[in-house]
């Protein structure tokens, strides 16, 4: 598992395990807005974008995945279900037949995948030591609702407005240069960056294809493009069928005779 990648990992952990991804889709009405060209303080920036909520008690997804890097391309399906800030389930599969699966919760993070018979359990202290930053539940669940992996009233940043886009920038002195992109009609994430310039690593993550729910506002087009030193790797989303509040379950067991990956 490539350490960088990790954070996406976490979020499709059983997809990099079988070298896969996610797409989607959706019965909804697109968001259409107007042109603006109001500028605006990061703080009041960041103040619409929460006025953009998304409320639910379950959430699932069935998605179509592709996953390529310099040396191939794979296509899998993937199912995700979601109990809001308790667990993410999520099951990818080829020809019908499931290849791996993951469960997140706020206390533990484990996945098997079938075609190394391997299997992780572990926690995001773990998995935090290892990355050397701190990751949680509530930024792997807001990845995939397309929602900004930080609470960014919780940190300082600088805006700037080109194209209609909002940007904002956060002036820690982290390891990693975080970035925010947000419409400048909607204030709905279009694209977050994760950077580590000092070892040419870089995450952005692209959501497009807005639809509108009682629940809220979903992207139904997750595009994640991840650069390091060994090369690129890109990972496109399609959702094509969302259903919120469902009864769900959420049924995970690691087969018997697979082999636990130990990370130091």
């Amino acid at each position: 598992m490539k350490r960088f990648l990790a954070i996406v990992v976490l979020v499709f952990l059983v997809c990099f395990s079988s070298l896969t991804l996610v797409s989607c889709k959706s019965k909804s009405v697109v968001v259409e807005t107007n042109k603006t060209t109001t500028r605006m303080t990061a703080n009041k920036i960041i103040e619409n974008y929460y006025n953009n909520k998304i409320d639910f008690s379950t959430l699932y997804i069935k998605s179509n995945v592709q996953y390529s890097d310099d040396k191939q391309t794979q296509n899998v399906t993937a199912e995700i279900k979601i109990k809001k800030d308790e667990q993410i389930l999520v099951s990818v599969r080829f020809l019908g037949i499931t290849m791996a699966k993951a469960s997140i919760t706020p206390t533990s993070v484990s996945y098997y995948e079938k075609m190394g018979g391997s299997y992780f359990e572990g926690d995001f202290s773990t998995l935090s030591q290892w990355l050397g930053t701190d990751l949680d539940y509530n930024k792997i669940q807001n990845l995939l609702l397309g929602r900004a992996i930080d609470d960014l009233n919780k940190g300082k940043y600088a805006e700037s407005f080109t194209d209609q886009v909002y940007k904002l920038e956060n002036e820690s002195t982290s390891n990693f240069k975080k970035s925010f992109y947000f419409d400048a009609n909607t204030f709905l994430l279009n694209k977050q960056e994760i950077a580590q310039t000092a070892k040419g690593r870089m995450i952005e993550v692209g959501y497009s294809n807005n639809s509108v729910y009682t629940a809220g506002t979903l992207p139904l087009k997750v595009l994640i493009n991840a650069i390091q030193e060994k090369g690129k790797t890109q990972i496109k989303f399609e959702y094509n069928t969302i259903t919120f509040d469902e009864k769900l379950s959420f049924p995970y067991s690691v087969p018997d005779g697979y082999k636990r990956i130990i990370i130091k």
